[in-house]
């Protein structure tokens, strides 16, 4: 799974939509947009994607119709479903049509990137647990490193930032956007924090091997083979 991870949005709100859809780029995913019911039918037969975002009120289908035509169908694909509408009803109904989560507008854009984290981790098949980059093997349901074979012990702040360059392989990636996606936003803009576990891992990988882990200076760190 070194690939990044494909995420269908849903809504008729092209602002929302496009605010969404950089936002899900800024920090590694592939995304797909539609506006419509129908299009998201289409496009999650199409696409395959990994989880939908799914808007509830549509102008056609409605979300809740296109999750029920979805299960129906056999696709189990993660839906988190986006609505203005907070009422405890609208909540059930979701959840029991076969929904992963909710999400009430307006809502924080990190907010709901780290709900989409969270859903895509819960919903895991054991094989999608499994990052390979090269001869570096990293195993997320069983915590466990292995370079060449060779078992490489980490902390688990070094195994979340492995595990994070692992899945964005060949990305250049800022040490803001390492700060966002490993540490939180509570660590915002302390970047030696980053350089300091870089240098960790390196200490531990490049010995079993060539270096894995390369600088681009003034913009951040990638991991490639």
């Amino acid at each position: 799974m070194g690939e990044s991870r494909r995420v269908l949005v849903v809504d008729d709100e092209a602002n929302i939509r496009d605010l969404i859809e950089v936002a899900l780029r800024f920090h590694g995913f592939t995304t797909a947009t539609t506006g419509t019911g129908e299009g998201a039918l289409r496009e999650a037969a199409d696409t395959r994607p990994d989880l939908i975002l799914l808007d509830v009120m549509l102008p056609d289908l409605d979300g809740f119709e296109v999750c029920r035509r979805l299960r129906a169908g056999g696709d189990q694909v993660p839906v988190i479903f986006l609505t203005a509408r907070d009422t405890p009803s609208d909540t059930v109904t979701g959840l029991t049509l076969g929904g992963d989560d909710y999400v009430t507008k307006p809502f924080s854009i990190e907010a709901l990137v780290a709900r989409v984290r969270a859903v895509l981790r819960r919903t895991a098949t054991p094989e999608d647990t499994v990052l390979r980059v090269g001869d570096l093997e990293l195993d997320e349901a069983h915590w466990t490193v292995r370079r060449g074979g060779i078992g490489v012990d980490l902390s688990p702040t070094e195994f979340k930032l492995l595990a994070h360059l692992m899945r964005n392989a060949g990305k250049v990636l800022s040490r803001t956007q390492l700060l966002e996606g490993v540490w939180g936003w509570e660590h915002h803009g302390n970047a030696q924090v980053v350089e300091t576990y870089i240098s960790y891992l390196r200490r531990k990988l490049d010995p079993l091997g060539t270096p894995l882990i390369h600088t681009q200076r003034g913009v951040g760190y990638a991991l490639r083979p």
